[in-house]
C-alpha cells in the first residue's frame, strides 16, 4: 500500500494546525489604546492592507441592491453615500472636518478635494499619520493635515467643527459612551455628524447564541476590538451627550449594501497577487492569518448578528 496519501494527509493536518495557531495568536486582542496603536502600526508598515485595497481600510459600498463593483472603486462610494445620506455635503467649500480615526487618509482626501473642506484626519496610530501625509499631494497639503491624537481624549476646542466623521473606529473604543461625547463636544452649533460603525446585534433583537459568542470573541480578539456597540446603543450614547445639543440622531443599516466587501477582501489577493508575494513571505502568512475572520465577519454580517450602522445628526443652534 502507497503512504503518499497518508503523507499527503499527515501534511495537510500538519498545516492546518500550524495556521490555526498562527491565526489564534492573540497578540492583536485589545489590552489599552496603545495595543490599538501597535496593531494598526504593524498594518501601515507591512503595507499589506493598502497594496491589496488602496488608501481605505473601510468596506465599499455596492448599492442597494448590491451589485457587482471594483472593491477600491466601492470603498470610495462608500465615502460619497455617507457624505450624501449625512447632508455633509450641505456644507459649504472651507468648512472644517475633523476625520476620527483616518486610517492612511483615504476618505479625508476625499473631503478634502470633492468637497472643498478644510479636513483635520486624527488616528492613534503614528504610522498611519506619517503614512497619510506621504500620500497627500502637494495641493491638498494645506487643506488636508493629520495628527496622531487619542480619539478619547481629542486635544481640541469644543465646537471648533463643521462637521465630524468617523468611520469604523468605534470597535476600537472601550469607553463608548467617551467616544460619542468627544465626537460631538468639538463639533459646533449647526455642525453635521457622519459615523458608521461595525455594531452587534442588540441583546432586545435575540440573545447570542454560543456559536455566536464564540464568533463575537474572535472578531473582537483578532483585530483589536475591546466591545462592539449596537446600533442601537450606540445612538443613545450620542443623544446621551452632555454636547448633543438638541441633536436628533438619525441611523440605518448599510448591511446589505456593504455585506460583499468580506469576500472581496479576499479575493483581492487572488486579482492581485503580487500585491502579496511582492512583499515576501511574512506579507503571505500575514494575508493568510487574515482569511478566517474575514470568513467569519462575512458569516456574522450575513447572519445579522452584526450590522453596518450609520449615523447622522445636525447640532442645534
Amino acid at each position: 500500500m502507497s503512504l503518499t496519501p497518508w503523507v499527503l494527509g499527515l501534511a495537510g493536518l500538519t498545516s492546518a494546525a500550524a495556521l490555526l495557531r498562527l491565526w489564534q495568536r492573540r497578540d492583536r486582542a485589545y489590552q489599552d489604546a496603545a495595543s490599538v496603536a501597535r496593531a494598526y502600526d504593524r498594518w501601515t508598515e507591512d503595507a499589506l492592507l493598502e497594496n491589496l485595497w488602496g488608501d481605505h481600510v473601510h468596506l465599499g459600498h455596492y448599492g442597494s441592491p448590491p451589485r457587482p463593483r471594483d472593491f477600491r472603486a466601492a470603498k470610495v462610494d462608500l465615502v460619497h453615500a455617507l457624505v450624501r445620506w449625512s447632508h455633509l455635503d450641505a456644507l459649504p467649500p472651507g468648512s472644517r472636518v475633523l476625520d476620527v480615526g483616518c486610517g492612511i487618509g483615504g476618505s479625508a482626501r476625499i473631503l478634502a478635494r470633492d468637497y472643498g473642506f478644510t479636513v483635520l484626519g486624527i488616528s492613534i496610530s503614528a504610522a498611519q499619520v506619517a503614512r497619510a501625509k506621504a500620500l497627500t499631494p502637494p495641493e491638498l497639503a494645506g487643506q488636508c493635515r493629520f495628527a496622531v491624537m487619542d480619539a478619547l481624549a481629542l486635544e481640541l476646542p469644543d465646537g471648533g467643527f463643521d462637521g465630524v466623521w468617523s468611520v469604523e473606529a468605534g470597535p476600537h473604543m472601550p469607553d463608548k459612551q467617551r467616544y460619542a461625547d468627544e465626537l460631538l463636544r468639538v463639533l459646533g452649533p449647526g455642525g453635521r455628524l457622519a459615523v458608521a460603525d461595525w455594531n452587534q446585534r442588540d441583546a432586545a433583537d435575540g440573545a447570542t447564541t454560543p456559536l455566536e459568542r464564540w464568533v463575537v470573541r474572535q472578531l473582537l480578539n483578532q483585530w483589536a476590538h475591546p466591545a462592539f456597540s449596537s446600533i442601537r446603543s450606540l445612538r443613545a450614547n450620542l443623544e446621551a451627550s452632555p454636547h448633543a445639543a438638541g441633536l436628533r440622531v438619525e441611523t440605518d443599516d448599510w448591511t446589505t449594501a456593504t455585506l460583499p466587501s468580506w469576500l472581496d477582501s479576499i479575493a483581492e489577493g487572488v486579482r492581485r497577487p503580487g500585491a502579496v508575494l511582492g512583499l515576501g513571505p511574512a506579507a503571505v502568512l500575514q494575508g493568510v492569518r487574515e482569511i478566517p475572520t474575514l470568513l467569519l465577519m462575512d458569516w456574522a454580517f450575513r447572519r445579522g448578528l452584526m450590522q453596518f450602522g450609520v449615523f447622522r445628526g445636525r447640532k442645534g443652534g
